[in-house]
């Protein structure tokens, strides 16, 4: 369940932003979270599925004045309460895939569960350009 992910060249990620209701919690949603993920990673992580691998996070309300350019950056607080609770990271061999699993009986039931706590969800896709990790010295 927290095992490492490699991720191949050439694959998609798709960026999940999850904004709670008000009053709604992280710790509330874990469980359904976790059910949703499971759905996925069982059901559509092979070549047919197309699922490589995933990540969720919390947002920690943190803005990089090293990696922010411009003068509209938000202040941290508008950060935690504007720019979504949760974000779902996954990897895919094609956007394609995703779009079958995400349009299966299966995943939709999960993620409406995940729905019904949420004001707002988008999914937004990435095609990987570059990937490295740090040279042996």
């Amino acid at each position: 369940m927290f095992n490492p992910i490699q991720i191949p060249f050439g694959c998609v990620m798709l960026f999940n932003v999850v904004d709670l209701k008000p009053g709604v919690t992280v710790e509330d949603v874990e469980l359904v979270l976790g059910e949703m993920c499971n759905v996925v990673k069982n059901n559509y992580g092979d070549d047919q599925g197309g699922f490589i691998g995933g990540q969720v996070y919390r947002n920690a309300g943190f803005i990089s004045d090293e990696g922010s350019v411009g003068n509209d950056a938000p202040e941290p607080q508008r950060v935690q309460q504007n720019m979504g609770d949760v974000v779902i990271v996954t990897y895919w061999k094609s956007f394609d895939q995703h779009e079958k699993s995400h349009a299966d009986k299966l995943f939709k039931e999960k993620f409406q569960a995940l729905a019904n706590f949420c004001d707002n969800t988008f999914e937004v896709g990435y095609e990987m350009l570059w990937q490295g990790t740090p040279e042996d010295h």
